[in-house]
């Protein structure tokens, strides 16, 4: 019991009091923990800094010690669950500020007090079971949303099978090994809401780490059983007569087989096509040249000229640690990022933190909770255009350029004896235009190391030798790393899909993919897809958010089809108009979809194909279950007496 206290100790000075004061409700069954001298006041952009008095912390800590303390060293029962309307307080208080009615359902299903959340299918009835034990749906993909699907698919009962193209699970923490590859959600967000993970060494854990705790969730599901691994889909066709899909696949020894399906879902995320920059002579380099998504580790880069095409998410992270290996580094750029001030990007857990998520009942749930709430939607506003916004084009709005100046303001605070750097590293297009990244000053401390140089003329060829840039000079390198990103906007690129009338769905798209709620697509009945159009997401949530709604929606489609005899389930085609009409008018007013930015956010017809532009909780409402009258419904006909 001493070691316990000693932990305790050490968890308590690393507590988000907040998330305590809430936990301590649940132990004691008293409303008074979430008094007004306790409610937090955060600071925007810091670490969670609560304002509660420093007094006032200390006599939290006290009072949560006694109460844990008994806790442990008694039978740990807890009083009941409190009822409703003390949950909207708590929520409220842990916030810091008034929940929003309309949030209210939402947050509380986030929550899951009862260990039960709107995204558990519902399969109880018998004769619901029998009909779902019939369909047979095959998942592509078993990465962060294909496991999921297994998972879900598994407790509704229906029989499927994951194709995976990869010798094991992961998808994108199994691809990505660069140097200092790591999350930028904080991790105990970035998990399965109903698989907390109590031991991650770090706020934003490394690519190791995050490829162990997907491992280790196809693994307590047993999922491996129904993964055929180094498997690629080359195409599917659909089967009218029969109402089912004919999926061609490639196994690891090169033979086809075709499989049979009546629903596929495909979950291969947008970035796990890497794209190479169209650049004259690309192919005569002679030294070592790959994309930092194929990272080649046989590649020794010490003492080398290296040079690194792009600035994006993944060379803000692999730049820093090969930096001090090299024997010069040319980061080539075209346009910066912004970068949003995390200190604690790089640290360890403390002492005593998992403790306290392990062993406090309830406080993993109140921690997640403020993590959620303060991600949710608080910075949708700053990114939002103001209509008829006539300031300069470097924001789309007046709290976009109020944005723009914290967060410009922090990044020169961190060279202020560089001018030079700072004037490009600083970009000229609304902050939310492109991906921002997280930064704790490792990036720019890079940049100013001696061996270092940013250089942003544009590259206009490649020798073998090196690089040339408009200004004519020559640079000659060793090896060429390109951190150019994926090709986002060819949704589900390179497979050959044929639906209704040998329709061809990348024909069908013409390179501008829409779908309803990111996930079915007129003329491709039974086909659904996670991650599709429109359901990335920029400044507010999780990815694993938004795959545990689709995946709740698709698996209520396979429910509604069981129920109510259906072959075949496509949107209706007005129905994805107006979706898309909707989408596309609130895109145009977000600092992404503004005219004088381009990005990866949109397709080659200047179109955001990628982005969702609303609220987290629309998205939780849209995708509760399926509405039929969204869908033409093709049912079995009816027995012959």
């Amino acid at each position: 019991m001493a070691h316990d206290l000693n932990d305790l100790d050490q968890a308590l000075e690393a507590a988000h009091l907040p998330a305590l004061c809430a936990a301590m409700v649940h132990l004691t069954g008293d409303t008074g923990w979430l008094r007004v001298e306790w409610t937090p006041e955060y600071t925007p952009l810091s670490r969670g800094e609560t304002g509660i008095a420093e007094h006032e912390q200390a006599n939290i800590r006290t009072e949560a010690r006694a109460v844990i303390a008994a806790f442990l060293a008694g039978d740990r029962k807890l009083p009941p669950t409190p009822p409703a309307e003390v949950v909207r307080r708590m929520m409220s208080f842990v916030a810091g500020a008034e929940i929003p009615d309309n949030y209210a359902d939402f947050l509380m299903d986030e929550l899951a007090l009862s260990g039960t959340s709107t995204k558990d299918p519902q399969f109880e009835q018998p004769k619901l079971k029998a009909a779902a034990r019939k369909l047979r749906v095959l998942v592509i993909g078993a990465g962060m949303s294909g496991l999921l699907t297994g998972i879900r698919l598994t407790q509704a009962g229906v029989a499927f099978e994951i194709v995976e193209k990869n010798a094991d699970v992961g998808g994108t923490w199994l691809e990505n090994t660069y140097p200092g590859c790591r999350v930028d959600s904080s991790n105990h967000m970035y998990s399965y809401s109903f698989e907390p993970n109590h031991h991650w060494p770090q706020h934003f854990s490394t690519q190791p780490v995050l490829l162990d705790y997907f491992r280790g969730v196809a693994d307590r599901y047993d999922l491996r059983k129904a993964i055929r691994f180094e498997t690629t889909v080359t195409g599917m066709v659909w089967d009218e007569a029969r109402a089912l899909w004919r999926v061609t696949l490639k196994g690891r020894d090169g033979r086809s087989e075709t499989v049979e399906a009546n629903a596929v879902i495909t979950a291969v995320g947008q970035l796990n096509r890497p794209r190479l920059p169209d650049i004259e002579g690309r192919e005569t380099f002679e030294g070592p040249a790959f994309h930092s998504a194929e990272w080649r580790h046989d590649v020794d880069l010490a003492g080398k000229r290296v040079a690194v095409v792009g600035t994006g998410a993944s060379a803000f992270q692999f730049v820093p640690e090969i930096a001090g290996q090299v024997a010069s580094l040319k980061v080539f750029q075209r346009t910066p990022p912004w970068c949003f001030p995390v200190p604690h990007y790089h640290e360890d857990v403390p002492p005593g933190f998992n403790w306290l998520l392990e062993h406090v009942p309830y406080y993993d749930k109140w921690y997640r909770f403020w993590m959620f709430w303060m991600v949710t939607d608080g910075l949708l506003p700053a990114v939002t255009a103001d209509p008829g916004w006539n300031g300069p084009s470097t924001a789309v709005g007046q709290a976009n350029a109020e944005f723009r100046e914290m967060i410009a303001e922090a990044v020169a605070m961190q060279a202020p004896d560089r001018p030079d750097l700072i004037a490009k590293i600083i970009p000229t297009y609304p902050v939310g235009g492109k991906r921002s990244l997280l930064d704790n000053g490792v990036w720019v401390a890079t940049l100013k190391q001696p061996n270092v140089e940013l250089i942003t003329e544009t590259i206009t060829k490649i020798t073998p030798c090196g690089l040339v840039t408009a200004d004519g000079v020559a640079h000659e390198v060793d090896v060429i790393i390109y951190g150019t990103g994926f090709h986002a906007s060819r949704f589900l690129w390179p497979m050959a899909i044929k639906g209704r009338g040998g329709a061809d769905l990348h024909d069908t798209w013409g390179g501008d993919a829409r779908a309803y709620l990111g996930m079915t697509t007129p003329g491709f009945p039974n086909l659904f897809m996670i991650y599709g159009p429109n359901t990335n997401i920029v400044v507010n949530g999780s990815i694993i958010f938004f795959s545990e709604c689709s995946v709740r929606y698709i698996v209520g489609a396979l429910k509604l089809m069981a129920e109510e005899g259906v072959r075949a389930l496509e949107p209706r085609a007005d129905v994805v108009e107006a979706f898309n009409t909707r989408v596309d008018a609130a895109n145009a007013l977000m600092a992404w979809g503004a005219p004088q930015v381009t990005s990866w956010y949109k397709n080659e017809h200047g179109r955001v194909s990628q982005n969702w532009p609303f609220a987290l909780v629309d998205y939780w409402r849209a995708t509760l279950a399926p509405n039929p009258d969204d869908f033409v419904l093709t049912r079995a006909p009816e027995p012959v007496a």
